[in-house]
């Protein structure tokens, strides 16, 4: 008797990339000419441009594309052997299996529709030393040249203040599948600059502000601004031409 064959599940932005690799690979997209605008791309696929910008942030990690932000999305040429490049291996979590297929932002929703809640229950129940925490999370981001180890530390802290271990554990874990995408850190790397940074800790000082004010509607609505944001800068265009 034959045995049934496990059946992958392929995330859209990776069938996204493959076609457009694809088309790469058959000379349709010639080397050291720009691709399409995010939003033709999107048109000709009947899909989101979050999901071609996750797309082409996958190609260019493999090699077939350059991005240059504030001029476009270029085709690279080939290598002398011929190739692109090899995919990364995939990091592995503790249990052996991959988490690097989960789209940047699917973690990002997935925080806003959690992490505004669990301020809110923060500025109710936490401790006097959780807030401490909070806060020394929030100064430590100006005080180093890591600001993104202090992001993680504060909005870890929030959860652990939160009251409900089910929450925190949550938000922990989708922290570690962010940690484990590639995708996630090449659009860190485009878009998340000293000025961005500035920008978190001003939306980070409303929301420590409102959990020490014992004010849950205030920390509900800054962290959801502070997300909402998070996802307007990784949308940013790639380029001035054409890419809106």
């Amino acid at each position: 008797m034959t045995a049934l064959q496990a059946v992958a599940s392929t995330r859209l932005y990776r069938m996204i990339a493959d076609q457009i690799a694809t088309r790469i690979k058959a000379g349709d997209f010639p080397a050291g000419g720009r691709l399409p605008a995010e939003r033709e791309l999107a048109e000709q696929l009947q899909v989101s441009r979050a999901s071609v910008r996750e797309a082409l942030i996958a190609l260019e990690i493999e090699g077939y594309v350059e991005v240059r932000v504030g001029t476009g999305v270029f085709v690279n040429a080939l290598r002398e052997d011929g190739q692109y490049q090899e995919p990364p291996q995939a990091p592995a979590r503790a249990d052996g299996t991959e988490a690097t297929d989960i789209g940047p932002f699917d973690l990002l929703e997935t925080r806003l529709l959690i992490e505004p809640e669990c301020a809110a229950l923060a500025a109710q129940k936490a401790s006097p030393a959780q807030i401490a925490a909070i806060r020394a999370a929030h100064e430590g981001m100006s005080l180093t040249e890591s600001p993104s180890e202090h992001d993680r530390a504060f909005h870890s802290a929030i959860g652990a203040a939160c009251g409900n271990a089910a929450l925190a554990a949550a938000i922990s874990h989708i922290w570690h599948l962010s940690t484990l995408s590639p995708v996630f850190h090449r659009l860190e790397e485009h878009f998340v600059t000293t000025k961005v940074w500035s920008e978190a800790q001003q939306e980070h000082e409303r929301i420590l502000a409102a959990i020490v004010d014992r004010d849950p509607i205030r920390a509900r609505h800054a962290m959801h601004d502070h997300l909402v944001g998070i996802l307007a800068r990784l949308r940013e265009d790639f380029g001035n031409v054409g890419i809106r």
